[in-house]
């Protein structure tokens, strides 16, 4: 995995800011870094054709098109869009080490990154996303 180098979010607002426009499910996970309970995020079996967006500011992160069926009860894709999408961070949180994915554009958590499950796709990875981050905005 090549991860971005990390910079100040382009989007930055307060707590109380984030707390007002997101739903608390929403805040959990984007800003204290939760996960929302397996198999029932909204995206986890999708496949309408788009592009998955932050929820928390509306950066375009991940193409439907790399999506895939993991059966691991979230979202799953092989790769972000091009261009710095996503920022992948050391996570020894909950006594492991992983890999934690957030939105370039503010920083909000979506979810984590794993590498070598053997899965049949061309980069190796599993993009594992909260459906609450992402918004999907479909194809015409």
């Amino acid at each position: 995995m090549d991860p971005v180098t990390e910079s100040a979010p382009k989007v930055v607002k307060s707590d109380a800011e984030w707390r007002e426009q997101l739903t608390p499910a929403e805040y959990q996970v984007l800003r204290k870094a939760g996960t929302e309970r397996p198999f029932t995020g909204e995206y986890t079996d999708t496949s309408t054709a788009g592009v998955y967006e932050c929820r928390a500011c509306g950066a375009e992160l991940f193409r439907s098109d790399t999506k895939f069926e993991s059966h691991c009860g979230w979202p799953s894709f092989f790769t972000p869009l091009a261009g710095g999408a996503v920022i992948e961070r050391t996570d020894v949180a909950m006594g492991m080490k992983r890999t934690e994915v957030v939105c370039a554009a503010c920083h909000g958590h979506l979810g984590h990154v794993f590498e070598g499950e053997g899965y049949g796709t061309p980069t190796d990875l599993r993009y594992c996303i909260n459906s609450v981050s992402l918004r999907l905005n479909p194809d015409d």
